[in-house]
């Protein structure tokens, strides 16, 4: 089938990668039309994924029309502050799938990236991809495992088909909340987890971490319509490990670098977009205006925008009042 991949960043290359390898006509979209001619030269993303050729059936595009054209489906692979954008410049289409791991706060309310969609393209069905799944490794053909969830089933089951293959294994599921937050709130607690890992703290301190950030995810997840099982599933626990544990995850990579000094200035000159940057900031405004407590975002926010001293945050949340687990 036609299927088009707004972004060519590392993940939506990967996907264009994994979507040519199982026969599909993949369109991946640029908003800069020097990186998509680079990549049509080279067949290959040398900025965001190098040293993986683009099969064939890639044809790199920076027109809007050119893209979605005939696709069945377009996957959205761009930075969620840029989404809205995005589709304001697109012709109709049928259905978008989500692959942004990222939420918004705008109009005094939290906006998943599914609700922005679908107010940008009222008339499309929507879908949303999450799961453990750094793109380097998929981009390779290691293998992975991802969901897809949409109120819409014969959709995620087009997807499913669509991206599923021999070393990328799709599940479905009809709860689109706690896919996407699942995906969105793991990048915060990855940041916690490289500030841990760059202040050395330890093995002990980083799963106590991790533990209790899992809760606050499904504690804050499960309050805004997200079902609890989903946060224990692929988009939750499994794209939790993979990001707070592997050197290629670019949040982690970030925790780790404020850690040991660097501000956001520093990290917003770099040329990849950490969402858990951006998503902690729309969190930490959301629990100011409702008053719920999100200890380790309030901690990862306090590190990144007000340039506390994270040795001294942490040891704020061991401090904590005791209480039951």
């Amino acid at each position: 089938m036609n299927v088009a991949v707004l972004g060519a960043g590392g993940w939506g290359t990967a996907l264009a990668v994994l979507l040519a390898r199982s026969g599909h006509r993949v369109a991946l979209w640029s908003r800069r039309c020097e990186l998509a001619e680079a990549l049509l030269a080279t067949r290959e993303n040398a900025a965001y994924l190098p040293g993986v050729r683009l099969p064939e059936g890639v044809r790199p595009v920076c027109t809007a029309e050119r893209a979605v054209e005939g696709a069945a489906f377009v996957l959205v692979a761009v930075p969620a502050k840029g989404v809205r954008a995005v589709l304001a410049g697109m012709p109709p289409v049928g259905a978008y799938v989500s692959a942004v791991k990222g939420v918004r706060f705008a109009e005094g309310r939290l906006l998943r990236i599914s609700q922005i969609m679908r107010r940008a393209a009222p008339g499309a069905r929507v879908a949303v991809l999450s799961g453990p799944n750094l793109a380097l490794e998929v981009a390779r053909g290691l293998p992975a495992a991802a969901v897809v969830a949409s109120e819409d089933a014969d959709l995620a089951a087009q997807v499913q088909r669509a991206l599923g293959g021999p070393t990328f294994r799709v599940y479905t599921s009809p709860d689109v909340a706690g896919v996407e937050l699942g995906g969105a709130l793991k990048n915060v607690m990855a940041l916690a987890a490289g500030m841990a890992d760059g202040l050395e703290l330890g093995d002990n301190a980083k799963a106590a971490l991790l533990t209790r950030g899992l809760r606050e995810m499904v504690r804050f997840g499960t309050a805004h319509g997200g079902a609890v099982e989903t946060f224990y599933g692929l988009s939750g626990l499994g794209d939790l490990m993979a990001t707070a544990m592997s050197p290629l995850s670019r949040n982690r990579s970030a925790g780790e670098r404020f850690a040991r000094g660097a501000t956001l200035a520093d990290l917003e000159t770099g040329r990849q977009v950490v969402e858990g940057v951006h998503t902690t900031a729309a969190l930490h405004e959301w629990a100011a205006r409702s008053g719920e407590e999100l200890p380790i975002t309030e901690a990862v926010w306090r590190v990144v925008y007000r340039g506390d001293d994270p040795r001294r945050v942490l040891e704020e949340l061991m401090r904590r009042e005791p209480k039951p687990e």
